[in-house]
């Protein structure tokens, strides 16, 4: 009931805000996999294909991130495929590039809704986006089960609604840990300015004042695509800043510690999982040596089914999967085990009452995958860092 009530004022205030902003014809295109739009609400035939969007930015700045959601989703997909499908179904997975936009986050979200064949949707990336997108799912019950999104009030939007990635207030106070653990008292705080980055260095700053050996020495905010970071540097190294606290993506992180390594080459920093990625050790080089992460996905793990999935992985598309990249494998799991344990796709509340009370064996965290009533995922934290090049467990 929580759910309901708060998705239905969310969802009001969501659809007036973007499109009263935008005015596009939403012509944003799937880069592949387009569907065409339903007939009208017909139910799928028992053999037409199982149908699984993937909704995240494939192109610009973030298309990192999105990219590994689509390329992780079809892994899993043929491992399906390859063992008979979903009840004797073969599955498909449509991408669709939402260009870590508002706007057109809300576009795809109306055209993955007008096809009654798409049973679920692995996306979006951004938060502000995916809760943009999911009051359109929720109406439609389709199935959303973001990666990545870690807004607290994301999940709340409804009942068809879930997040395969902790609510940030976890991750921040992991992060945090490792800071404690480490010995430092005086903390500083890099954050990026937009709506992810302001809301959660407002949480990492609301954890360290509550903490009774932690003190905040400073907080500085910078612009997205920033190249001189001298003056945030200037200000967090006088403050007598121990650790930094680096809310950002990799493409923020690496030049902050590229450039704060001229200045005091001990200075440690902590990221947060949206870094996790080898684009960080190839911009940061030696810069970057000693960040370390609280991530729900290792993938030096010695178990064995996680090394199946980054042995895959390597040999298909030539890199090493990140943790969100891992999330969007499980969470394109957990959709198809749901249908399973539902019996079918023809009956949409019992798919999302199978995934409610999924005990789920992935590559991410310590299995199995759980999520709550509210739709979070219950996961432990691995502490990783990087050392010689490479993500070893953090010592």
């Amino acid at each position: 009931m929580r759910k309901r009530l708060f998705a239905l004022s969310l969802a009001l205030a969501l659809v007036a805000a973007v499109f009263a902003a935008c005015g596009n014809d939403g012509g944003g295109t799937a880069a592949q996999g387009t569907p065409a739009a339903g007939d009208g609400g017909e139910t799928a035939a028992s053999d037409a294909p199982v149908r699984i969007a993937v909704a995240a930015p494939m192109t610009g700045d973030l298309a990192q991130y999105g990219l590994g959601f689509w390329q992780a989703a079809q892994l899993q997909v043929d491992s399906w495929n390859d063992a008979g499908g979903v009840l004797g179904r073969r599955v498909e997975v449509l991408q669709f590039d939402d260009m870590g936009s508002l706007e057109e986050g809300a576009s795809i979200a109306e055209r993955i809704a007008a096809d009654p064949t798409i049973i679920g949707v692995i996306g979006h990336f951004a938060s502000g986006v995916a809760m943009t997108a999911a009051p359109t799912y929720n109406e439609n019950q389709i199935i959303n089960i973001s990666p990545s999104a870690s807004h607290p009030d994301f999940s709340p939007i409804g009942e068809f609604i879930f997040r395969n990635n902790t609510v940030i207030n976890v991750e921040a106070a992991a992060g945090l840990d490792i800071a404690v653990e480490l010995g430092y008292t005086q903390i500083g705080i890099l954050s990026i300015m937009t709506d992810w980055g302001e809301s959660t260095s407002q949480i990492v700053s609301a954890l360290i004042e509550e903490h009774p050996s932690l003190t905040l020495v400073g907080h500085e905010e910078i612009l997205e695509g920033t190249v001189d970071y001298s003056p945030a540097i200037t200000a967090l190294h006088a403050a007598g800043a121990q650790v930094i606290i680096c809310v950002s993506m990799y493409n923020t992180l690496a030049p902050f510690a590229v450039q704060y390594s001229a200045v005091n080459p001990d200075i440690q920093i902590i990221g947060f999982s949206n870094a996790y990625t080898h684009n960080l050790i190839a911009l940061g080089g030696d810069a970057v040596e000693g960040v370390r992460f609280p991530v729900s996905f290792f993938a030096a793990s010695p178990a064995a089914h996680v090394q199946d999935f980054v042995e895959r992985y390597v040999e298909r598309f030539g890199e090493s999967p990140s943790a969100l990249t891992a999330q969007a494998y499980d969470s394109t799991g957990m959709i198809l085990q749901a249908i399973v344990e539902a019996g079918g796709t023809d009956d949409r509340m019992a798919i999302r009452d199978a995934l409610e009370n999924i005990a789920y064996y992935g590559v991410t965290g310590e299995p199995p995958t759980r999520f709550t009533e509210g739709g979070d995922v219950i996961r432990e934290f691995t502490k990783v860092m990087i050392q010689n090049g490479e993500f070893v467990l953090a010592q």
